[in-house]
């Protein structure tokens, strides 16, 4: 792939891709399934809170928005942090963050209260998780990197299946209060204790507290573009497929499986697609196989968008879920490529800041566009539009600016020189001892050569003088 960055982690050691990985992995796995899922699982208690408080579901509904806003948003905040005072701390304190948030919240007296604990505190937390938990397993992950994000990422589709039933279940037994007291217990389990390399600490040149040279970079202003255009769409089937089989007129419970479905799915999606990225003839061309995923995933909407039955959407959930699956695994692993592990930390935090604007935007967009056609077909053509969009974007432009051109004498004189170096250090012991040993011999002749000119020179003198 173009403008792919090829290295062995910061400072030049290598990945050690297993050992204390796989525990570094299970961590990501866990965080990343809280991060996503849990703005989700949080809307179980939206009727108690609505009864409990005297407000409208509208109401409730910015407790996501806000958690997904600053999930999203406080991304640059979140690589000064790590880039200053490492993975670890930032981790550690994000889980206490994130804990606090909820059990602050189970002794709300209004829904102000709950916007400030729940979506602000806890919001923050799970950002000081998240980012540094994909920072961490970019550099504990190079060969099985994209293995090791797949599986990371699938922490999202298993949370949300269980977090959900669970939350019912917490708030039928112990209400939201006490609900709300025992997620900020599990939230809890974001401080899981990793083991940062040692690489930092030994790096002469301090790293910049935000590298914005990532903007000179055109692969990293490619995938920024095209991601941002992306989450316009993303995001909005899985909010809306419920309701639009509620009015095709199933019921209730029959069109909420149409989540569970979506959300199994991709559970094995996501792994999957993790190795089949890391298969050595498509690794080097994992942007493509990324826009192939979301010209896949917006297809899937815009064939869904003429769904007139409950089979048509069951259908439609399990091509949007390996779809979805497939972008999820990816979306990260593309960006590692692109930058490279020592401003990775830098740049994921740029990239979700711009997210962060297209999340807030998308769902409640195609909203008013629903309030304005009262058809869904438009909101699922929207969507899959959207989509598409960024997949051109990303392989068009990547493909016509970002590929390598060999034919450039500059290129050429280049991988001469290295290869030529290469050769140097690749001679054999054996030979470099016979280049010496021929090295000597022929100073030693030159040598003997200058002792018989002067000895020459002798003889002519003393002739002359003889004479």
């Amino acid at each position: 792939m173009g403008g792919a960055v090829v290295d062995e982690g910061p400072g030049g050691v290598k990945a050690p891709d297993g050992g204390w990985g796989w525990a570094v992995l299970s961590g990501c796995f866990v965080i990343t399934g809280f991060s996503y899922a849990f703005p989700k699982a949080v809307s179980v208690f939206f009727k108690e809170l609505i009864r409990e408080f005297d407000v409208g579901y509208s109401d409730t509904a910015w407790i996501s928005s806000i958690l997904l806003a600053m999930l999203y948003g406080t991304g640059p905040l979140c690589s000064v942090l790590v880039n200053r005072y490492g993975c670890r701390p930032v981790m550690m304190v994000g889980g206490l963050f994130a804990s606090l948030g909820m059990i602050l919240s189970s002794f709300s007296t209004s829904i102000i209260h709950i916007y400030l604990s729940t979506g602000v505190i806890t919001g923050l937390g799970l950002a000081l998780n998240f980012q540094p938990s994909l920072i961490m397993l970019n550099r504990y992950f190079s060969e099985k990197r994209p293995l090791a994000n797949g599986l990371a990422a699938a922490g999202s589709p298993v949370a949300l299946c269980c977090l959900s039933p669970l939350g019912q279940l917490l708030q039928y037994q112990y209400g939201w209060r006490g609900g709300f007291l025992i997620l900020g217990g599990l939230l809890l389990n974001c401080c899981k204790e990793g083991k940062e390399l040692a690489v930092e600490k030994t790096q002469s040149k301090p790293k910049p507290l935000l590298d914005f040279s990532v903007f000179k970079d055109r692969g990293f202003l490619i995938y920024t573009i095209a991601a941002s255009i992306m989450v316009l769409g993303l995001f909005v089937p899985p909010v809306f497929v419920v309701s639009y089989a509620k009015e095709l007129g199933n019921e209730d419970t029959k069109s909420a499986l149409l989540l569970s479905i979506l959300g199994f799915i991709d559970i094995f999606a996501r792994p999957t697609c993790g190795i089949i990225a890391g298969l050595k003839w498509v690794r080097p061309r994992v942007v493509y196989l990324f826009s192939f995923a979301m010209i896949f995933n917006g297809c899937t909407d815009l064939v869904g968008s003429q769904a007139k039955d409950y089979p048509s959407l069951v259908v439609f959930c399990v091509f949007f879920g390996i779809s979805y699956g497939m972008v999820g695994a990816l979306q990260f692993e593309v960006l590692m490529a692109i930058v490279g592990t020592e401003k990775f930390s830098s740049a994921i935090g740029l990239v979700l800041l711009m997210e962060a604007i297209a999340v807030l935007v998308g769902p409640p967009g195609a909203g008013r566009l629903l309030d304005a056609t009262k058809n869904y077909m438009y909101v699922f053509l929207l969507a899959g539009i959207e989509v598409v969009l960024a997949a051109v974007v990303l392989a068009t432009c990547n493909f016509l600016f970002i590929r390598k051109k060999p034919s450039e004498p500059a290129a050429e004189l280049e991988n001469g020189t290295v290869s030529a170096e290469m050769e140097l250090l690749n001679k054999p012991v054996a030979a470099e001892e016979e280049e010496e040993e021929e090295v000597e011999k022929g100073e030693k002749e030159v040598k003997e050569m200058k002792e018989k000119e002067e000895k020459e020179k002798e003889k002519v003198l003393l002739c002359c003088y003889v004479v």
